[in-house]
């Protein structure tokens, strides 16, 4: 016996409905292998900062870095000469965009949420 039973129970209740099934399934197949990728191969099993702030900096952080591992994935479709040749250059292009981006972006939440001033070399 719990002291939190009776929230267990009305989860489990809520998790029966058809809409609460349809929301694990979603959960399960969007969110979840994300953070297990994280936790077992990004070392992300502890969260070593004082504060919720501290701890949202390094969940971007890491969230760039799932980005990044899926973008070194990346490889070009082999496909038959003349026939939708794909132009590497513009695909190279087109990551380091969004690496920017994300790159930018990382820079303007540190900088909203740090107390230390951020020196980029």
């Amino acid at each position: 016996m719990t002291y939190y039973r009776a929230e267990y129970e009305r989860n489990i209740a809520r998790l029966n409905t058809p809409k609460g099934k349809f929301m694990k399934s979603k959960r399960q197949s969007t969110v979840e292998p994300v953070f297990g990728t994280l936790t077992q191969f990004l070392g992300m099993r502890k969260v070593n900062t004082l504060g919720i702030s501290q701890a949202n900096k390094v969940m971007h952080l890491s969230a760039m870095a799932y980005n990044l591992k899926k973008y070194l994935k990346f490889t070009t479709k082999h496909v038959k000469i003349g026939v939708g040749v794909l132009d590497i250059s513009k695909a190279l292009k087109n990551i380091i965009e969004d690496l920017n981006k994300d790159f930018l972006s990382l820079v303007n939440i540190l900088t909203t949420y740090s107390t230390q001033p951020i020196i980029l070399p």
